[in-house]
């Protein structure tokens, strides 16, 4: 729902005027924000000069140096910090043919995680698999075309993730040779649907257009159909990947630490603008905003632009080992990363406490809202780490209505973010970050690995980590950060 005219002329017409003197930092860093802000610039330098960046690419180094140069010349302190990437995976070729009863070209799309074909290519006859639990015995040595409701909401989301290890299962149970996902996107939309967080799946998997899938089905239910696929990921070893940290040193508390980040990385059809170049940019900006504000807060301010977030939050996961040792002193991690939809709340991790104080930290833009903080826990972005770790942390409820129809695809480019929610969201963002910078005390305290557990406990947060193969390293101590 837009919000009202009214609000928007009144909160324009404040960032016009010239500012009050009984004004609020925050106040004056959200004004900031919706003024006239190089947000945008940057965003187009980002998606249009350096495109698409998978962590390990040469796009994704290209990105590094230039989030490096921007905020170094806003006169903080910046620096990389290495993070471990379990293996390497990156699009290539990937073609695909319909050769019986009929010839024609597939549009696919190589989905990441999956092996590449072997030299020469598969051929191979296509079995639809209507019920992927039970693959029909047919399956065994062939093509499985498995379909795929349209994605229209998160919940549709998040189920397309949570089907992928049990799809796996099946599909390896049953001996085919590969995988073809029908597209959620309607209109020939291609995009990179990663289906495995858990090592290199030993088959090749692919998505192939969802109009393209519907006509396979009609000849299939006449007869046999063949397959031809081409597909050459480059898949290598483990390597090093870096985060982008910039550093506002606090005034009073420089040792406590207020982190806001977005993820850097994208995936390579589309120029990776609402997932997440635009928040990237945003963080950006807020930092600019601080500078421009000249008074630092309270606590130090962490400027975040995390990589490796599409293979498995690893830039986060890295960084909260890397910075263990000053764990208990973060106050809280903030995580944009649903494009430039409209900040509707904040979900608060389970930390009910914590919503309280985002209440009062965003009365000095309550114009943008209205805002409706919830409790719920969210897996999947850069607080999973923060959250496994005890420290309190906040992921931003931005409308996915803007972010969904493009998610992953090569239709994700700058020209499908919206300029006015994304410059909102940075005021909404500098706000809060102000409000925990500088409070005289801490809203929640950090938690004991034993209420972490009771915490993940809660609802079917449990089955979700093991359906995103995260559960076994919680168990092992290989996930969550407790001691010194």
């Amino acid at each position: 729902m837009r919000r009202p005219a009214a609000v928007l002329v009144t909160v324009l017409a404040a960032v016009a005027n010239p500012a009050r003197a009984d004004e609020s930092p925050a106040e004056r860093l959200a004004g900031r924000a919706l003024g006239d802000t190089p947000l945008l610039g940057d965003l187009r330098e980002l998606t249009d000069g350096v495109g698409g960046r998978p962590t390990g690419s040469p796009a994704n180094e290209r990105a590094v140096a230039w989030a490096v140069a921007k905020l170094k010349g806003l006169g903080l302190e910046v620096k990389t910090e290495p993070v471990p990437i379990p293996a390497l995976w990156l699009g290539g070729k990937a073609e695909a043919t319909c050769t019986a009863p009929e010839s024609f070209a597939l549009s696919i799309a190589a989905a990441p995680f999956s092996a590449s074909t072997a030299a020469g290519g598969l051929e191979a006859r296509l079995v639809d698999a209507p019920d992927w639990h039970h693959p029909p015995a047919a399956a065994k040595g062939a093509v499985m075309l498995v379909g795929i409701d349209e994605m229209k909401g998160l919940g549709d989301l998040f189920a397309e993730y949570l089907r992928n290890k049990p799809l796996a299962d099946a599909a390896g149970k049953a001996g085919a040779a590969a995988l073809l996902l029908e597209s959620s996107h309607p209109r020939g939309l291609l995009y990179r649907h990663p289906v495995s967080f858990d090592g290199i799946l030993p088959y090749p998997v692919a998505v192939v257009s969802r109009e393209q899938a519907a006509r396979l089905r009609r000849l299939m239910a006449k007869g046999e159909v063949r397959v031809r696929l081409a597909i050459e990921n480059q898949i290598g070893p483990a390597y090093t990947a870096q985060n982008v940290v910039a550093e506002l040193r606090g005034r009073e508390k420089p040792d406590e630490i207020v982190v806001i980040g977005a993820h850097l990385d994208s995936w390579d059809l589309g120029t990776g603008a609402n997932d997440n170049g635009v928040n990237a940019a945003m963080v950006i900006d807020v930092a600019r905003g601080f500078k421009a504000l000249g008074t630092a807060p309270r606590r130090t301010v962490r400027f975040v632009l995390w990589t490796g977030e599409e293979q498995g939050m690893y830039g986060s996961a890295g960084y909260v080992k890397s910075h263990a040792a000053e764990l208990d002193k973060h106050i809280v991690s903030i995580t944009f990363d649903i494009g430039s939809g409209r900040t509707l709340g904040f979900f608060a991790n389970g930390r009910p406490e914590l919503i309280k104080a985002v209440d009062e930290a965003l009365r000095p833009v309550q114009g943008l809202g209205p805002f409706t903080q919830v409790p719920d826990l969210i897996d999947g972005t850069d607080n999973f780490d923060f959250l496994l770790s005890g420290v309190p942390n906040l992921v931003a409820n931005q409308d996915a209505t803007p972010y969904l129809p493009d998610y992953h695809a090569s239709s994700d480019t700058f020209d499908k973010v919206d300029p006015r929610e994304a410059q909102s969201n940075g005021a909404i963002a500098a706000a809060l970050v102000w409000y925990f910078a500088e409070r005289a005390d801490r809203p929640a305290r950090r938690q004991t690995k034993a209420e972490v557990d009771k915490l993940l406990h809660t609802g079917d947060f449990v089955e979700q980590m093991k359906a995103f193969g995260q559960w076994g390293d919680w168990v092992a101590g290989k996930r969550g950060v407790f001691g010194k």
